[in-house]
């Protein structure tokens, strides 16, 4: 069956809570293991000490001789994280799906969860994983279920145990789901199943629509004794020799663009010559050299209303190329007021004139604004993205009201910028770029001229929503076009 299938079968489906799409983690959701993410990077910081290396080596020459089991290699990493912070634990694990994790998710993955939600489908991940390793990707795909191996804490510290002795592999994942089931009065029956081991045959069994994901042979050969539909999801295709190199070509001429502009600008003593050459030439060769191409929409709405606070959705770093290609000249960003005297960043920023802003929630927010507004009333147009943050998924966040207070208070336009297909080029985690198409839509500026402090919080949901109708009628982002692996 073909996504395309796939989707309009969910779409066929009873609406509703009691309708429950399941998803199992590891070689499903993400092309992957993240216990694997996890003893690598732990082995890269020397976080393994000798007993544990022999334990694990133990366990798996006993199961190799057949005396030994998933259940007792799971038993002794608990037993290893005796001892460790919960918080600390949870902070490492943000930041493994920040830089690892996140970048193995399937895309096509993210379509079947969204699938489900839009039909109001109670959505879960079902894992034999520890909670820090899968919740970080599980909330950026809002996805509020998570069955999980868990281990127990007594005042915040792992204890070495896990709760109810309840791993979920194999027969303890068949019955997690099933005890979850009757607590959230789900009906198994109409329910979806998506897994890729044949250690999950048990918990497809037990709902009615099961689907092998990527099947391992074993699986494959049971679903078709069963009569299961397989489903093939395409992971992210490795980087070839040319697209590394067109990275590294496109951050150098970021770098030569700087020194040009920083030359001009000395011999005509104009910073503003020096950070326009950087922002037009630098991201014109860098887009360039990255085989990055544009399709771009209503550029004219970018040009219309200046100065002007222009807002972008985030996931890549090359959304930071695609605005300066975009505006070119008399724009500049924000920063927090410590990067001013960090070396080397804090020199270019001072010389792009970043508006740099205290925050530490002291004194008015108000006051707090006026470098920014300052540099509106300059002239300057300001570029921020209002989710604060690269996003792991296409998924648009939630908006920050600042970038809306600062147009409020200059009485300057907002105007969006949707980019579509950034995360498919280059993941927030990766430092190289995929050569491909990215889909820009400047939309029309948006007067604040008339809005009262007290208008901001809806003013952001409804321009928030320009953001969601335009990725909506673009549908899912598009696979780069790539160049062939050598």
């Amino acid at each position: 069956m073909s996504l395309e299938e796939r989707l309009a079968a969910i779409e066929a489906a009873p609406e509703g809570p009691q309708t429950a799409a399941i998803f199992d983690f590891d070689g499903t959701v993400i092309d992957g293991y993240s216990a694997a993410a996890l003893m690598k990077d732990r082995f890269r910081r020397r976080d393994i000490g000798l007993m544990e290396m022999a334990n694990l080596t133990l366990v798996g020459l006993k199961g190799a001789a057949g005396r030994s089991s998933f259940e007792e290699l799971m038993r002794v990493g608990v037993r290893a994280l005796k001892g460790r912070r919960k918080e600390d634990l949870d902070a490492a694990g943000r930041k493994l799906a920040r830089s690892v994790t996140g970048g193995w998710m399937y895309e096509d993955a993210f379509l079947l969860i969204e699938a489900h939600q839009r039909r109001g489908h109670t959505v879960v991940i079902a894992s034999s994983a520890l909670p820090f390793q899968i919740e970080p990707v599980v909330r950026e795909l809002d996805v509020e279920h998570v069955l999980c191996t868990t281990p127990s804490v007594v005042d915040g510290v792992l204890d070495g145990g896990i709760v109810d002795d309840a791993i979920l592999w194999g027969a303890g994942k068949a019955d997690a789901v099933e005890a979850f089931a009757d607590a959230h009065d789900v009906a198994l029956i109409d329910s979806f199943g998506y897994a890729n081991g044949a250690e999950d045959i048990e918990f497809l069994s037990v709902v009615g629509h099961a689907v092998a994901i990527n099947p391992h042979d074993d699986l494959r050969a049971h679903a078709e004794r069963q009569g299961w539909p397989t489903e093939t999801l395409v992971a992210r295709t490795p980087l070839g020799v040319v697209d590394k190199v067109r990275s590294l070509a496109a951050y150098g001429s970021m770098a030569t663009s700087f020194g040009l502009g920083l030359g001009l600008g000395v011999l005509n003593r104009d910073r503003k010559v020096a950070v326009d050459v950087t922002l037009d030439v630098g991201s014109r060769l860098a887009l360039a050299f990255a085989g990055v191409r544009l399709n771009v929409e209503g550029e004219e709405h970018a040009w219309s209303h200046r100065p002007a606070v222009f807002i972008f959705n985030h996931q890549s770093w090359i959304d930071g190329l695609v605005v300066m290609r975009l505006l070119r000249q008399d724009m500049t960003g924000v920063a927090k007021a410590q990067v001013a005297s960090q070396p080397g960043i804090g020199q270019f920023a001072r010389l792009a004139g970043i508006a740099f802003v205290e925050r530490d929630g002291s004194g008015d927010p108000r006051k707090v604004l006026d470098p920014v507004v300052a540099r509106l009333q300059e002239g300057v147009s300001i570029v921020l993205s209002p989710e604060g943050t690269r996003s792991m998924t296409p998924r648009l966040g939630p908006f920050k009201k600042g970038a809306f207070h600062m147009a409020q208070q200059a009485g300057v336009p907002i105007v969006p910028i949707v980019l579509r297909n950034a995360g498919a080029l280059q993941w927030r985690g990766d430092g190289y770029i995929r050569s491909g198409t990215l889909d820009v839509r400047v939309l029309e500026p948006q007067p604040t001229t008339d809005w009262a402090t007290e208008d901001i919080p809806a003013q952001v949901e409804r321009i928030r929503g320009l953001f969601q109708t335009t990725l909506d009628e673009w549908g899912p982002s598009a696979p780069p076009a790539l160049e062939a692996a050598p």
